[in-house]
């Protein structure tokens, strides 16, 4: 029997090493539902082991092989497969075979995500649930939840000091009523996406308090799940050659326990990152991955990808080991859960931030330079860095898409390569300096009202947090703010893949200042731009004549428009030049090249801009304008007013 390759491809089983092959058989004849002829014997799991099992081996023989255990860890994980699909719940495995069907599923111009904080938003779970008819009106597919499990009291990094994955925090709900969410998500056409924090858990996890101890259960030293080391030697050598994350918290990579030891913590001190080199770790954490699945969750936003595997005299930055790591998840997941996908999180550089992203990594990853750059482009009023980013840096692998947002949870941090920027005669370090100024509103002609977040003066680094409303000049009574919100959500529902909505934004949320009088909060200017559910501008949102009623019925015409036009799905995306500095400009193709596309303009300047005919040669005379739903004679050009947008319905000749 030919064996299918990790493509899906079938091969021959002698083409197949000796050691998959024996390793593969050995399993097999442990586990009933993986061997054929037994009564117990799953064929629909059978299929996908034979697979997707040779991947999964083939990694683990790089991450682990040397290690007397490896074998058995993998065995281990394969059996965790095996219990999660034996124990997944029938709707559930009637979507993994729809998905699996069409695995383009996420790159439909139906697509929308939107994103918030139970409590902020709706309080509880059963708030979540109650909000759901509003999510359908406004058109979602994906509600992203941000971290909802058990975590310490006070200062828990917005959730991201994880104490239990199998436990809702009390306040917000409980795990049953999670996986209930997520079963009426489902029917509403919702999918819920949750954050996968595995590069570390909180110290208070239970896996921490019994690696402090040194506790040894089931033949499983908890010591190991962590990087401890009794004095300052290693440390030392270690942070030679990595950066400070969060240095308000704590300097360089370590703290100290009380006991004098030191363990490794790359954000918050009272977040301990994981030891990877342990192949027992990712066992364990492929075993709260599953059990989430399980409960429903569909899309996994994993948390600080960049980070997971430490090697000395590295930055310990996007190592090899990373990449080798999520496809091991992602090969676990083919097998177990194969409807579900992950989604990546790397602020990085951009080259890295795509490494990550394919069919057998990550299918779906933020586009955090689109993000910065469209900043970028409304404070200079000069489109050039985004227009030449998605000319060079917007493709990605056949099978995957962006996430393109104007803003999430955490601060803007300035992405863009230096080399990139050279090109156009711009110093990066000097730039991201002016925009830091500009957005905190210390550089004349700038209307935002942001917040510095983990200002360094030492090393110059600093990021921004803020609203939409915020940042684009509506809180300060800017003329041109509605305009310049509407262009930047625009932009990331126009650019392909799944755009995603900070909820809340759609009705111009201001910040809240009110952060810091709590305590838990004072120290983390991100909280400025995670305000509580606006009532007041969610009342507001159908009159006009107000910032949230303005913004609202722009971004819903945006929404109805995006999800009748089917050019704007998918990914592929071409450049359209005007020679004008400050209009974004870029054409839709759709699906294939000689149908209409949509041309794309937006104009962050604060001036008026004409886009000439002769831009315009290559297609027919008249053109659909989609936004305003009117007929545009092309021989005439294309006026653009300040911040305004244009979505042009255009056959080429």
């Amino acid at each position: 029997m030919p064996e299918p390759s990790s493509r899906g491809v079938a091969v021959p089983r002698r083409q197949l090493s000796r050691s998959v092959l024996v390793d593969a058989d050995v399993i097999r004849a442990a586990v009933p539902e993986l061997r054929p002829g037994d009564e117990r014997y799953d064929a629909e799991l059978g299929a996908r082991f034979a697979e997707h099992f040779p991947r999964l081996h083939g990694l683990f023989r790089e991450l682990y092989g040397e290690r007397a255990d490896s074998l058995a860890s993998l065995a281990a994980v394969v059996d965790l497969a095996v219990t999660t699909w034996r124990e997944r719940p029938e709707a559930l495995k009637a979507l993994d075979r729809a998905r699996t069907a069409q695995p383009a599923w996420f790159q439909s111009n139906r697509m929308l995500a939107g994103v918030c904080y139970v409590d902020r938003y709706a309080g509880s779970l059963d708030g979540i649930r109650r909000r759901i008819p509003y999510f359908r009106e406004l058109g979602l597919t994906v509600l992203h939840l941000m971290p909802l499990f058990a975590s310490p009291e006070g200062n828990d990094d917005g959730g991201y000091a994880v104490s239990s994955y199998r436990d809702v925090d009390p306040e917000l709900g409980t795990m049953p009523e999670l996986a209930s969410l997520a079963r009426e998500l489902r029917d509403a056409g919702i999918s819920l996406e949750l954050d996968f924090i595995f590069n570390h858990t909180s110290n208070e996890h239970e896996w921490a308090r019994r690696a402090v101890a040194g506790e040894v259960v089931d033949g499983v030293a908890y010591e190991d799940f962590y990087l401890i080391f009794p004095d300052r030697t290693m440390p030392d050598a270690y942070e030679r050659t990595t950066r400070e994350i969060f240095p308000d918290d704590h300097p360089g990579s370590f703290v100290q326990l009380p006991d004098g030891r030191w363990i490794w913590a790359t954000f918050y001190h009272f977040q301990w990152d994981l030891n990877y080199a342990n192949p027992e770790v990712f066992r364990a954490m492929a075993g709260e991955m599953t059990f989430l699945a399980n409960q429903g969750v569909e899309i996994l936003r994993m948390d600080a990808v960049a980070f997971i595997w430490k090697q000395l005299g590295t930055p310990c930055e996007s190592l090899p080991q990373v990449h080798l790591l999520l496809q091991a998840f992602n090969a676990l997941l083919a097998i177990a859960t194969p409807g579900v996908v992950l989604k990546s999180e790397a602020i990085v550089h951009p080259d890295e931030v795509v490494s990550y992203v394919s069919v057998d990594e990550c299918q779906l990853s933020y586009n955090p330079l689109q993000m910065a750059l469209t900043w970028e482009a409304l404070a200079t009023r000069d489109a050039s860095l985004l227009n030449q980013a998605l000319e060079r840096r917007h493709g990605l692998p056949e099978g995957t898409a962006w996430v393109n947002y104007v803003r999430s949870h955490d601060d803007i941090g300035w992405t863009f390569a230096d080399e990139d920027a050279a090109e156009l005669g711009i110093d990066g370090f000097e730039h991201r300096r002016f925009l830091n100024r500009f957005f905190v509103g210390r550089e004349p002609g700038s209307f935002a009202r942001g917040v510095p977040f983990q200002d360094n003066p030492r090393t110059g680094d600093c990021r921004i947090t803020g609203t939409t409303a915020a940042l684009t000049g509506i809180e300060a009574g800017d003329p041109g703010g509605v305009d310049r919100a509407v262009l930047a959500y625009s932009l990331a529902l126009s650019t392909g893949g799944v755009p995603l909505l900070y909820l809340g934004d759609e009705v111009a949320q201001p910040n809240d200042p009110t952060y810091v009088s709590r305590p838990e909060e004072a120290d983390d200017s991100r909280w400025v731009h995670r305000p509580f559910y606006p009532e007041q501008s969610y009342a507001a949102r159908e009159d006009t004549a107000t910032p949230s009623g303005a913004v609202f019925a722009a971004l819903t015409r945006l929404l109805t428009v995006r999800r009748r036009t089917p050019e704007l799905g998918g990914g592929r995306l071409w450049p359209f030049h005007t020679g004008l500095r400050s209009v974004v400009a870029f054409q839709r193709p759709g699906w294939t090249d000689d149908l209409p596309r949509v041309v794309v303009l937006a104009n962050v300047g604060d001036d008026a801009v004409h886009v000439p005919a002769e831009r315009f040669a290559g297609f027919d005379r008249v053109a659909h304008e989609l936004v305003g739903d009117v007929d545009l004679d092309l021989r005439g050009g294309v006026s653009l007013p300040a911040h305004g947008i244009v979505w042009l319905h255009a056959t080429p000749r």
